[in-house]
This record gives C-alpha cells, structure tokens and sequence, in this order.
C-alpha cells in the first residue's frame, strides 16, 4: 500500500483541533508496519508537528509558501496505485491515484465566518470534494451537514470516524499549587479553544462575570485582540488568565483542578476539549447544538440556548458535592466511548479499501 501524507496543517496552525487529529493518526503510523511518504513538515511553531519532525523525513513539496500551496492541488508526482491523503483541503490530479480526503466540519458553510475567506474556503472544498475518492467524516452531525450543502457527495464513499482523545488526560491525585498558574484549583472555570464569534466567548466572559467566585481560564486561541482585552478588563478585572501555548501535561493539570469546562460553542465538528475535559474528570457545562449532544451523550450539562440565566444555573448544580461527582463518573464513561487507537484502526481501514479498489 502506497500511503503519502501531507502534512502542510502544522504551517497552517500553532494548534488546534486538525493539528490534534493529524498527529495521532501520524504518531500511530510511524509506530506501526506501513511506511508512508511523507510531505510538508518544517519545525515552526506548531507544538504537535516539532513532535514528529525528529521521527521522519519529510519531502518539501514545493519552494511555493505555504500560504500559497494550501490554495494548490498536490502536485508532486506520485507513484502510480498511490493513496494521497492532505490534513488539509487537498486532492492529487494524478488520474492513477486515489485521493482520501477528512471532513472535520462546515463552519464556513453555516455562516459562522463570513467574508471572502468563506468563498474561498467553500470552493476549495468543492474542488476537493469532486476529486475525492473517500471521504472521512470525523461525526454523524458532520456527514449530515456535509451532505446538505454537498449533496454530490452522497455519491462518493463516506466513513464516519470519530476522533479520539488522548491518553495525556486523566485524573491525578492532587490539585497543583496555586502558584504554578497563579490560580486557586477549583475556582477557576476553564474555557478551550478559539475566540471567533460562534464560540460565544463574549456569552463566556458574561456567565463569569455573574458568577463572581470565579476567575476565567483561556487556554488557546489566536493572539488576544485588543477589543477581546478590553472586554476581560472590562468585565473581568484581575479575574482571568490566558495560557495560549500550553504543553499537554498542563492543560491535563488544569482540565483536573477546573472548577468546569465552559463550552458554549453554536458549532462544532467535534469539539475535542469537551472528551479531554471528561477523561480528566473535569464536569462540562456546553451548548446543546451541533454535534455536542453526539460526543457528550448525557454526561454533560447542556444549556437549551445561549442564555446566560441557563448557563449560571448548570453550573451552579455542580457546587453539589454528590450531583458533581455524578457528572463526573458519567464523563469518565462517556469519554472511554472514543479512541484514536479506534480512530487509526478505522482509518486505515479506509486506506486498505481505497487501496484495494487500485488493484
């Protein structure tokens, strides 16, 4: 099986959920017996691919920037029976090729980023799509959405593979000092991710705000925006803190000692803070949309609307000592639902039928 990888997502991302997925699935490929051809790895300031770059030898597909070739087919010349799979929207031209292709989401599509960027980003993913041979929905509510904006795509090949969640989250013994992040352990709710406006991280700061025992946790994200700044200073004087890179073995500290994970994203393709959080023992008070209600099953709070009154309150139940640890034991059931050894093994079942439709 010829298995060519293109890793061009850690230049496009310091981190975040793609970049998570790529590196386990790549992590568990150099420990196993295939021996791909790798594409488009160079140490930068993505914490998940200066992890790999040290494992394998990359080929440079092009001197083109990256910002350039993400917009660009592939177009180094693979070896005929080959299986090309991008971590980004990516598809080889080589008639004698298979392209497998991952659908993590349809933000652009549901308006939640408007501007030109959404225009590029939906044609490229049309392009890549009527190219694909394979695609790989990472949920159910994923596949739905891509079928209904999409619905070409009902004749290709579609696997729904859920990601996985890591085995760096798990419950420690002890809270950490407070001094480590200048925070008390469980009085502090922990927010993950980025800020756009279909995060609802302005809804975050205000449920905060209300809850005055509290100090707000950001862990992620692109570079804070003034405004965003102003807002925390505003609203939260001397009560958050922002930890934008962070190593595994600490935000594993912080999901432990988190009062709870505030996630009230109105999309999501995955959302894998919320399975972290549940391995961690960590309680989560989330938006019941998209696809939440598929990840979390009943083992989160999950607010019926965007409302700060409903917010306040399901946190407010988690100050019962039995009701927290309820929600807790569910989460640890709940999060060993998911798997990226499963995730691997399911994946490179897709690689195995595509290759076997070349022979």
């Amino acid at each position: 099986m010829l298995l060519n990888l293109d890793n061009i997502i850690f230049s496009l991302q310091r981190t975040g959920g793609i970049s998570v997925y790529w590196y386990e699935l790549i992590s568990r490929i150099i420990a196993s017996e295939h021996a791909p051809q790798y594409f488009n790895l160079k140490k930068n300031n993505n914490i998940f691919g200066n992890q790999l770059i040290d494992k394998i030898r990359p080929v440079e597909e092009s001197m083109l920037p990256t910002y350039a070739l993400k917009y660009l087919p592939f177009h180094h010349a693979l070896k005929a029976g080959s299986i090309f799979h991008s971590s980004f929207l990516r598809v080889s031209l080589q008639k004698n090729i298979t392209n497998v292709l991952t659908i993590h989401d349809l933000i652009y599509e549901k308006k939640f980023i408007r501007g030109a960027g959404r225009f590029v980003n939906m044609e490229q993913k049309r392009f890549a799509l009527n190219n694909a041979d394979h695609i790989i929905c990472v949920s159910e509510n994923t596949k739905h959405d891509l079928l209904e904006f999409y619905p070409f795509t009902m004749e290709k090949e579609i696997t729904v593979i859920h990601n996985g969640v890591s085995s760096d989250y798990f419950p420690t013994t002890d809270p950490f000092s407070s001094s480590k992040f200048l925070i008390e352990p469980y009085k502090y709710i922990l927010y993950v991710g980025g800020r756009s406006n279909y995060k609802n991280f302005e809804l975050a700061v205000d449920i905060v705000s209300a809850l005055s025992d509290y100090t707000l946790v950001l862990v992620g994200g692109k570079t804070m925006h003034t405004k965003e700044y102003e807002l925390l200073s505003t609203k939260l004087p001397n009560r958050f803190r922002l930890f934008q890179s962070i190593s595994s073995e600490d935000l594993n500290l912080l999901y432990n000692s988190a009062f709870c994970l505030l996630y009230p994203s109105n999309y999501e393709g995955f959302g894998i803070p919320v399975v972290e959080a549940m391995r961690a023992g960590c309680p989560v008070v989330a938006l019941n949309t998209s696809l939440i209600p598929e990840v979390a099953g009943d083992a989160a709070l999950l607010a019926s609307e965007p409302s700060l009154e409903e917010f306040c309150s399901l946190i407010h139940l988690l100050t019962n000592f039995k009701f927290r640890n309820i929600q807790i034991n569910s989460g640890f059931k709940q999060a060993a639902l998911f798997s990226w050894d499963t995730c691997f093994e399911n994946t490179l079942d897709v690689y195995k039928q595509a290759h076997s439709g070349l022979v």
